[in-house]
């Protein structure tokens, strides 16, 4: 990262430009989660939902993805859910189905159809995911006794699911706005911006249970004594070392990849020759970035989900709702205490996903065949490897070896924060979810890293002349 160029490159009226929109339409989306969805007076309903929000786990799991829009209950409360679930799906049928695969491979106007129709999917999604949404908060606001704060009428049902969908819709809009910038990835920063607006709340929790020293204060060397909760200090501290140790971690494997020497052959037309160049082709350990992660958490809240619709309907299997939202909701410290072995459910499910959504979404975006074809009709090649197929079973070959080591480093690092909440609960030290908090940090972390590489790109480019 060339920090040098990024300062110079801000001179520059389009970087000014670009920057300046990326940045007013995340401060677009952090208004629309704070506009309630028209269901009742706002302060009664945000009394109500952050009782749901408190007595669940994966109440508190998708506020956190959401940027506190499901306290508030906000238009964006579906958020980006119905897109990228209707992603996955395309992407899946572009595999499976041959027609879609040579339409993908059209180049850019056969990816735009593709989008288009993952656009068209996610409408339905997320009339779905809001109908299930608002359902689940009249159940829950029934069994609390309260049901006449949420009126349930059939026309107010169909303007707040109206208003859930539009807003989706509308995130899903300016995250493609974002993306058009060149900064970055407009999903991955929508997803980015909810997580970091959460840290205020975050750091105010952390500093209250700091300064709480009702059960003593700290002891230094029985010199004095501090004003901070001794068991507080030292969990922040653990915490704070971990963060630390699991960011380098991250930003080490982010950063890592694979240098191919690529030799182009001499050629001579006429008086002059062309080629005889070296070039390189840099493979990165983790080519899908921070897509892995979000797909296996988007994957993984479909079945706490339907469990808690299925919890919310008394003629459903109770038995089976209350499975699914034990096994599949992100497992705190005190879900450890128990002993039981449904917890670690998410965990395992979440790390083999991590896997899969890797090895999956690397296959996308590094077409080994693809590349072999560009670079036999460029005229290049790799030192001792045949032009052609032996040039794309060579490429397939170290991609699938730098996938396996990184998914796999991908997937612990994902999990380590629910073993450090395990740990923790055995020793009876409650962490605050650090499993949540590991989630947000990976997502955070490599979207930060990503985009600031997109950003020096941009630089580069707008300050090539400065160096001629």
């Amino acid at each position: 990262m060339n920090w040098k160029t990024v300062f110079r490159s801000l001179k520059n009226r389009d970087m000014q430009k670009r920057l300046g929109i990326v940045f007013g339409l995340i401060v677009a989306f952090r208004f629309m989660a704070h506009i309630p969805v028209p269901l009742a007076e706002p302060t009664k309903l945000k009394e109500i939902v952050d009782k749901v929000v408190g007595n669940s786990d994966f109440g508190g799991f998708l506020n956190l993805m959401s940027g506190g829009a499901l306290s508030q209950l906000s238009i964006v409360l579906v958020g980006m859910s119905p897109f990228i679930t209707a992603s996955i799906i395309t992407q899946l049928l572009t595999k499976a189905i041959p027609k879609l695969e040579e339409l993908h491979k059209d180049g850019e106007s056969g990816r735009r159809k593709i989008n288009q129709w993952t656009r068209i999917i996610s409408v339905p999604l997320a009339v779905i995911q809001s109908i299930a949404f608002i359902y689940i908060l009249r159940q829950s606001v029934l069994a609390g006794g309260t049901s006449g704060a949420v009126s349930t009428s059939p026309m107010e049902w169909v303007v707040a699911v109206t208003a859930m969908t539009a807003g989706s819709v509308l995130l899903m809009w300016l995250g493609e706005l974002i993306t058009e910038q060149g900064i970055g990835n407009g999903i991955s920063l929508i997803i980015f911006a909810g997580i970091i607006s959460q840290l205020p709340n975050t750091m105010g929790t952390m500093i209250n249970s700091l300064l709480d020293t009702t059960q003593g204060k700290l002891s230094v060397f029985g010199w004095f004594d501090l004003p901070v909760n001794p068991t507080a200090f030292w969990v922040i501290m653990a915490v704070a070392l971990l963060g630390l140790i699991i960011l380098y971690m991250l930003v080490k494997i982010n950063e890592a990849q694979r240098v191919i020497t690529i030799n182009y052959a001499k050629r001579v037309s006429g008086n002059t020759s062309y080629g005889g160049i070296k070039s390189i082709l840099p493979v990165k350990l983790i080519a899908a970035g921070v897509i892995p992660v979000i797909f296996a958490v988007a994957f993984l809240s479909l079945p706490a989900f339907v469990g808690q619709v299925m919890k919310a309907m008394p003629s459903a299997d109770q038995a089976v709702a209350a499975n699914l939202i034990k096994w599949f909701q992100a497992p705190t410290a005190s879900s450890f205490v128990g002993g039981d072995w449904g917890v670690a459910i998410y965990p395992l499910a979440y790390f083999f996903l991590v896997i899969l959504f890797t090895y999956f979404y690397t296959g996308i975006v590094f077409n080994a065949n693809e590349i072999a074809e560009n670079l036999q009709k460029q005229g290049g090649f790799i030192e001792g490897v045949r032009p052609g197929l032996q040039t794309e079973k060579y490429l397939a070959r170290t991609v699938n070896r730098l996938i396996l080591f990184g998914s796999i480093a991908l997937g612990l690092i994902a999990v380590l924060p629910f073993i450090i909440d395990y740990v923790f609960a055995n020793l009876g030290i409650n962490a605050a979810n650090l499993s949540i908090g590991g989630t947000g940090l990976l997502i955070v972390v490599t979207v930060g890293l990503e985009t600031l590489r997109q950003i020096n790109s941009r630089a580069l480019m707008v300050t090539y002349d400065d160096y001629k």
